[in-house]
């Protein structure tokens, strides 16, 4: 018999234990359960170490929201096209991003405790295999998870209308913002991907060898061909767009937060 290694990450600890105790009693289920990000991250690393990867995450879409005292933020690597999810840092779904990028292997399900289409968009949009409500039956979670595995994706029939509306609003704006970014000067994108790494103007000089008054009039020139007025809003729409950011000397990924 093939057996399917589980872990549920969710803060709640009776939900968590006992969602791992209804699963566990199934004959071909291994599970576990992690509460919070930072000990999710390590369950993974130790089943990679053992030679026994976990097979599926399910992990609570509102994971590291809960009281003071939660698990801290958990900072995930970035993207293949140099972005990050649009997600507050600690979010399960940010957490559904990184494991992605790290394990691109294990399949996750998020558990909500409410229908909400945005949401579960960003949820598959971080690579997410499917959206589950809490007060589902273990039958329907059990149905779920065994399908993950055979490539499937699973959503509620209530929130595909509202999923697939999210998404194609999600690659219009990102389709905008690419034509944009197109219109710049290979110098003036050199300069946008400094700015989306977070650098300033004197550190882009240096970068680059230019003048700051130089380097002032290339991101006066970025932004006008992008349409903002800001820094800011510069980065976010690069991000949509898909622009990495530069290199930085000595860049790692930080995790943060108590690991169990």
């Amino acid at each position: 018999m093939v057996r399917i290694r589980v872990l549920v990450v969710d803060d709640h600890r009776i939900f968590a234990e006992s969602l791992a105790a209804a699963l566990a009693a199934e004959p071909d289920v291994d599970v576990s359960a992690a509460g919070s990000g930072p000990a999710a991250l390590r369950c993974l690393e130790r089943g990679v170490a053992e030679g026994r990867r976990y097979d599926v995450l399910l992990v609570d879409a509102d994971l590291g929201s809960g009281p003071p005292g939660a698990a801290g933020p958990v900072r995930i690597p970035a993207q293949p096209n140099g972005s990050a999810p649009a997600v507050p840092s600690g979010d399960g779904i940010a957490l559904v991003a990184g494991v992605r990028a790290g394990q691109p292997a294990v399949r996750t399900v998020v558990l909500a405790e409410r229908d909400d289409p945005r949401r579960a968009a960003m949820a598959l949009q971080a690579g997410a295999s499917g959206w589950v409500a809490k007060d589902c039956s273990l039958s329907r979670l059990l149905a779920v998870i065994r399908g993950v595995l055979r490539e499937e994706t699973h959503l509620p029939p209530a929130l595909l209308t509202g999923v697939l509306r999210e998404l194609t609003a999600a690659r219009k704006t990102r389709t905008d913002s690419e034509r944009l970014v197109e219109s710049l000067t290979p110098r003036e994108h050199e300069v946008l991907r400094c700015m989306v790494a977070g650098l300033n103007r004197k550190d882009v000089a240096a970068r680059l060898f230019l003048s700051p008054h130089t380097v002032r009039t290339h991101m006066q020139n970025v932004l006008g061909k992008l349409g903002v007025h800001s820094t800011l809003a510069a980065v976010a729409l690069a991000r949509r767009a898909g622009v990495r950011p530069v290199e930085l000397p000595g860049d790692v990924v930080e995790r943060s937060g108590q690991l169990a």
